[in-house]
């Protein structure tokens, strides 16, 4: 079966879901005060109300993205799997995630699906600029493995983690001498 991550038409988004009054104060005066010290505060605010929202998620995984805090994003990026596969019924480890999971999954949300993926690439993408290259690898293969149409692009991003890893693995010529 080969699923196509990009048909969801129909379905609510992960910012569909409803978000308290204030929750959404929160998240916007963060936006206004982007790139100061506020923002983070606000950003933590609205983490601390609704720490399993999508959008609270997202907003926390930009801003730490934006700002290269990468180990930062890739603990929210954690948390989105974690999150998300229990409100799929997908096993708490991504590594067992198969087929069969991720179709049982879509007949929950295709959108959570996506979702879900685009947070085990991200994750992937986060490893692979921190030059965990090996475990990025490793996610991204699991996402390439589950998109056999390479909707998400995974595929790309294992070319650029298995040439990194092969030029750390080679000796730099240079210095032999």
């Amino acid at each position: 079966m080969i699923m196509d991550m990009l048909d969801f038409e129909g379905e609510s988004l992960y910012f569909d879901e409803p978000l308290s009054p204030e929750v959404r104060r929160c998240l916007d005066d963060a936006a206004g005060h982007y790139g100061e010290g506020m923002a983070e505060q606000q950003l933590m605010r609205a983490n601390f109300l609704a720490p399993e929202h999508p959008m609270v998620l997202v907003a926390l995984y930009r801003y730490f993205y934006y700002q290269h805090r990468y180990e930062n994003a890739l603990t929210v990026a954690e948390r989105v799997l974690r999150v998300f596969a229990q409100r799929l019924d997908l096993p708490a480890d991504w590594r067992h995630l198969d087929e069969h999971c991720l179709g049982s999954g879509v007949m929950v949300s295709m959108t959570m699906i996506r979702f879900y993926m685009l947070a085990l690439k991200g994750a992937g993408y986060l490893e692979l600029r921190l030059g965990r290259y090996e475990s990025a690898i490793a996610r991204l293969q699991k996402v390439a493995e589950l998109d056999g149409r390479d909707r998400l692009g995974a595929k790309a991003l294992i070319n650029v983690a298995n040439e990194a890893l092969a030029s750390e693995l080679t000796p730099n010529s240079a210095a032999v001498g």
